[in-house]
């Protein structure tokens, strides 16, 4: 059993799809290329994990309270993953209510009961849930790897600061390609 595994951050109807209630383009864009990254994934047996932003319907929720504008309420197809990304029966999906996928769920305890020693880290936004997930996980002694082209926000600039802070203080941040190199190197030893 490998020993990383594929975070997919938060790509949901709500963030990913043109009608969504929050969405930017630029979640469309990097849809495929997460897509890419998954089947890659797959290929040298790293678990896969879907976190799933999800706000409870109809019951206080102070982060949701304090968005100017709902989003990802369960019951209303916001909080769906997209059917793009090939979500298959052994992958988990974790629901999450915060911008860390670490902070009040069992990630950690799912990713240790694996033997999980490296978290890959795609999605959507790099300057909110992304940071925060790879922060916790960093400091969680997760080896931590952003693949670029595989994480967005709703500004290129913004995406890029949080990108080279991630890069110097926090893991490594690579291109695909690169990804699957090292991919390919861990299987081969």
């Amino acid at each position: 059993m490998s020993k990383t595994a594929l975070l997919v951050v938060d790509m949901v109807y709500d963030f990913a799809h043109p009608d969504g209630a929050v969405y930017y383009p630029q979640n469309s864009e990097i849809l495929p290329r997460i897509k890419r990254v998954i089947d890659e994934c797959r290929k040298h047996d790293c678990l896969i994990v879907f976190m799933q932003q999800s706000h409870r319907r109809g019951k206080y929720d102070k982060h949701l309270a304090s968005v100017a504008r709902p989003n990802c309420i369960e019951g209303t197809g916001g909080d769906e993953l997209m059917p793009e990304l090939g979500v298959q029966e052994n992958d988990f999906i974790i629901k999450k209510r915060r911008y860390s996928s670490f902070y009040g769920t069992d990630l950690d305890l799912v990713l240790r009961e694996h033997g999980v020693q490296s978290v890959i880290v795609c999605g959507t936004k790099t300057n909110c849930c992304i940071r925060a997930t790879v922060n916790d996980a960093y400091h969680l002694n997760y080896n931590v790897i952003v693949p670029r082209e595989c994480v967005a926000t709703n500004d290129d600039t913004n995406n890029e600061v949080h990108l080279s802070d991630i890069n110097k203080y926090m893991g490594s941040v690579l291109t695909m390609e690169e990804l699957f190199q090292l991919l390919r190197g861990r299987e081969s030893k």
